[in-house]
């Protein structure tokens, strides 16, 4: 049952709910935060504060509570941020209803990426929506191992991951090739000589969110039925080269985080593993976004963006396709 004070009822008893307070709900429930979420929105923090309040007098609920230093939401926050975000999106598609034009938007717009993609694609994409959409504010969150449920929240707009999850209402588009490489510290090893070399070694591995194994080339060696001494894994690929420096340990990943985050080790082919493991990054989308027109220019934005990173020496850029 809603509650709410006087001050947000009008003269024909009907609860006031505007876009703002809609704003304020989903800011504080992604930031955690009141400080970062009167940040995000350009507001001061009191603003912020009556805005909770006034949804705590509307609902009944408490909605946030402390929780150490921060603050968590309430499961009726959870449940309510949910629809919150649905309204927001109609209410800009409402409003957007003309001929699009990016320098108008004011929104938030959520990517998911790990440190792969997020390093290769996301920079550049920020300075395209810097020079295109100054009013847009780009949102980067881990990917992780991907579900359909991450698409199906209104808050995610595009995932960038090597494995698009599979289902019925999710769409994908190839945005480049890439392929597996053994990585190692040149001061303390030599590229692995031959199989038996790389078998004999200590192995380092990625496995997002916990899981055992998360990499296609986990699955290719395993599948071959060679068995590795993998002695430590790390949720992102950051994590490697501090536990690679100084030692003859291995790691087998994306060859283009050579320009990235494995800055500064040496790299090797797997020659002995043929055809030789490659990896293909998509970004991936649920399908009520397929049409929308905002939607359509972040996906162009990207796909430029991943043929200005493709090496001279790559693989021919995507084949053209819908977006």
């Amino acid at each position: 049952m809603l509650m709410a004070d006087m001050n947000d009822i009008d003269d024909s008893g009907r609860i006031e709910l505007d876009g703002r307070l809609l704003q304020a709900l989903v800011a504080v429930h992604e930031e955690g935060s009141l400080t970062r979420a009167a940040q995000r929105l350009g507001l001061t923090q009191s603003a912020v504060s009556h805005a909770v309040e006034r949804l705590r007098a509307i609902t009944g609920d408490a909605l946030f509570v402390r929780s150490g230093r921060g603050i968590v939401p309430t499961a009726r926050a959870d449940a309510l941020v949910v629809g919150a975000r649905r309204l927001l999106a109609e209410l800009r598609d409402f409003g957007q209803a003309g001929a699009f034009d990016p320098a108008q938007l004011r929104r938030t717009l959520t990517i998911a990426a790990n440190d792969l993609q997020r390093d290769l694609l996301l920079p550049p994409l920020l300075a395209r929506l810097r020079a295109q959409a100054p009013g847009v504010l780009l949102r980067v969150i881990p990917a992780g191992a991907p579900t359909p449920e991450l698409l199906r929240d209104e808050a995610c707009a595009l995932v960038l991951t090597p494995r698009p999850p599979e289902a019925g209402d999710i769409l994908q588009r190839r945005l480049f090739d890439d392929e597996y490489r053994v990585f190692f510290d040149p001061q303390a090893r030599q590229a692995p000589r031959d199989q038996a070399d790389y078998l004999a070694a200590e192995h380092l591995t990625v496995a997002h969110d916990g899981r055992l194994r998360t990499l296609d080339i986990d699955d290719r060696i395993a599948g071959l039925g060679l068995q590795r001494r993998i002695v430590a894994t790390v949720p992102v690929f950051a994590g490697l080269a501090a536990l690679l420096a100084g030692s003859t340990r291995l790691a087998t990943a994306p060859g283009r985080l050579r320009h990235g985050v494995l800055r500064g080790l040496a790299d090797a082919p797997l020659p002995w593993l043929q055809p030789a493991p490659g990896l293909t990054m998509y970004m991936v989308w649920h399908q009520r976004h397929q049409d929308d027109p905002m939607h359509r220019w972040l996906r162009e934005l990207l796909v430029a963006c991943a043929g200005a990173a493709a090496p001279q020496r790559s693989a021919s850029p995507p084949p053209p396709s819908t977006l």
